[in-house]
């Protein structure tokens, strides 16, 4: 009976110890096959860490490699308050100057606080930002101050454990995240903003890591962004306990690779001269804007645009978004008589007319299709080159009504308007350009004298150019070359021709005619120079609001190139209802000659 009874406790004993064994079998089925993947998951989630490495933002460079756009790498600086014990007030102290942030509010932030985790535990706020795009030089500035926290304690006199806690308090109490932010700069503020733009920063949180965007949002910035911004790298690595990483554990290493300088066709010292120029004339005539290019008419390099009213590309929203638009290329108007070069060197082209032809003006009064036409002065006859040196209405009216509507409109067209330039910025119209099915009996003979029409500056600009470069349009040329980091040529950008739009024989007429505006007969003696002679076209054009032209608003220009038979330079200047004159030979010929000279 004993025996039995034994034989049966050893029994369930091996029973008992027979199910344990099961269900530990089963336990470990369950967490090494059954839940493998999702328990691996989890494992990788606490200590695995994926980190974006962002490459650096390539620079933007002007003709000279003078810097124009530049990034930097800036630091977060956070603090662990749990770390500080009673030393909160002192280390606000000594970090606020440092930071330049108020000392009360840095207080504020380093006061240990508590929240709710996922499971709805308390626990301690360990992490707490600082501040933001804080300069490498100053992160050092910072580190060195911390390690003389509570500089006169005789730690010899310390335990093992205060000693531990100023330790941490040095060393781990402020740090900065893992990975740094850029900050765009732009070192020289206003000039060449437009041309320039600017960036946008967009933040997000993914898997835990805070992701900065940079990208560009006007200007070379947002036209040639993918070329800048590079490509990224990551990391993929794991972290011990206290979220730090452990670097033997790395299993991925993907450096990033650097986006490339722009080097543009701008020269800094040109781009300052005109910007001078724009805003001494902005403070005498007042206008609402004024622009002013500088363009290489050979090749069609642009050395200098500028517009104001301008905006700092540093601090973008502090302007209205009106004055970061850039109105070379984003604004149309009617030229006015700077779009008597178009249909003379037209009609002199197809030999419809010669220099030497005259053509009664009317004494400055001409009716024609139901309307009447105006000279700014009661001209009589004049010679095709007298209608460019006096600038007449009425004698380019003629000349047009002879070419005829089918061949305006092709010189027109062929002189590049009513189409983009193809200049690497965004926000550029075409221009209005009616066809001429859509014309009225009258359009003949306004267009040539720049009504009817409406031209963006540039394209003005580059009009003017083609007669300066011996009849060839040439696109304008913004972007001279791509480099890498260490300033090897990746990809270069030569000057392009769109086409000859008139013959040399031609381009040497005009050039002959423009000489005359310049002189004491013409109607911009102001921008003649010294030492050079200067070839070019004033223009006075009335504004048109809502169909009907407003007395008293004018649109004013000059377009000039000089030394006029070997053209190097070409300038325009433009004013959108300047005061104190209107007249381009009064306004905008001085201000030409300001940055010629």
């Amino acid at each position: 009976m004993a025996k039995r009874i034994q034989y049966r406790r050893l029994f369930m004993l091996a029973l008992l110890l027979l199910l344990a064994f099961m269900g530990l079998g089963y336990r470990l089925v369950d967490l090494q096959i059954l839940r493998h993947e999702e328990l691996t998951a989890k494992a990788q989630q606490n200590t695995q860490q994926e980190i974006r490495l962002e490459p650096r933002r390539g620079d933007i460079l002007d003709a000279r490699g003078n810097l124009l756009a530049a990034s930097i790498f800036v630091k977060t600086v956070c603090a662990d308050p749990t770390l500080l014990g009673d030393r909160e007030a002192e280390v606000a102290r000594t970090l606020a100057p440092l930071l330049q942030v108020n000392e009360a509010q840095l207080m504020q932030k380093l006061t240990p606080r508590v929240r709710q985790n996922e499971k709805g535990e308390t626990v301690s706020i360990r992490g707490v930002v600082l501040k933001r795009k804080v300069p490498a030089e100053t992160w050092q500035k910072i580190q060195s101050a911390m390690t003389n926290v509570a500089s006169g304690l005789d730690e010899t006199r310390l335990s093992k454990k205060e000693r531990a806690f100023y330790k941490e308090l040095r060393t781990r109490a402020i740090f900065t995240e893992a990975t740094d932010d850029q900050l765009r700069v732009y070192p020289n503020l206003t000039l060449a903003a437009h041309v320039l733009g600017h960036v946008g920063v967009e933040e997000s949180v993914t898997n835990g890591n805070r992701i900065v965007e940079i990208s560009g949002k006007e200007g070379i910035e947002r036209s040639m962004d993918a070329k800048l911004r590079g490509i990224r790298g990551w990391r993929v690595t794991e972290r011990d306990g206290q979220k730090r990483e452990m670097v033997t554990f790395r299993e991925q290493n993907v450096e990033p690779q650097d986006g490339y300088n722009v080097v543009l066709t701008i020269d800094s010292v040109i781009q300052h001269i005109v910007e001078t120029a724009l805003a001494e004339a902005m403070e005498k005539h007042s206008p609402i804007s004024i622009s002013g290019i500088v363009v290489r008419p050979r090749t069609g390099e642009i050395l200098a645009m500028a517009t104001l009213p301008t905006f700092d590309p540093n601090n973008p929203g502090a302007v209205p978004a009106d004055s970061r638009r850039n109105r070379v290329i984003a604004d149309v108007a009617e030229p006015g008589s700077t779009f008597k070069i178009v249909v003379i060197a037209g009609a002199l082209n197809d030999q419809t007319v010669k220099l030497t032809d005259v053509y009664n003006c009317e004494h400055g009064r001409f009716s024609f299709a139901g309307r009447h036409l105006h000279d700014h002065e009661p001209y009589d006859d004049l010679s095709v080159e007298g209608i460019i040196t006096k600038s007449s209405n009425i004698g380019a009216a003629k000349v047009g009504i002879k070419m005829g509507e089918k061949r305006l409109d092709e010189y027109v067209r062929d002189f590049g308007f009513g189409t983009r330039t193809g200049l690497p910025l965004p926000g550029e119209v075409p221009g209005i350009v009616h066809s001429v099915r859509n014309w009225s009996k009258v359009s003949i003979a306004q267009i040539p004298m720049g009504q009817g029409i409406a031209t963006t500056r540039l394209q003005m600009m580059m009009a003017m150019c083609a007669i300066a470069n011996n009849g060839a349009l040439m696109r304008p040329m913004l972007i001279s070359r791509l480099e890498d980091s260490q300033h090897n040529v990746v990809s270069s950008y030569p000057p392009q021709r769109v086409r000859q739009v008139i013959s040399e024989p031609t381009a040497q007429m005009m050039v002959r005619a423009l000489k005359t505006v310049a002189s004491t007969n013409g109607t911009a003696p102001k921008a003649a120079l010294e030492h050079y002679t200067v070839a070019g076209k004033t223009g006075t054009a009335q504004k048109a609001e809502h169909g009907v032209y407003v007395p008293g608003k004018y649109f004013s220009s000059f377009i000039g190139f000089f030394p006029a038979d070997n053209p190097e330079i070409c300038i325009s200047v433009m004013m959108d209802e300047p005061k104190q004159g209107y007249y381009g030979g009064a306004t905008a010929a001085p201000v030409f000659k300001q940055i010629a000279q």
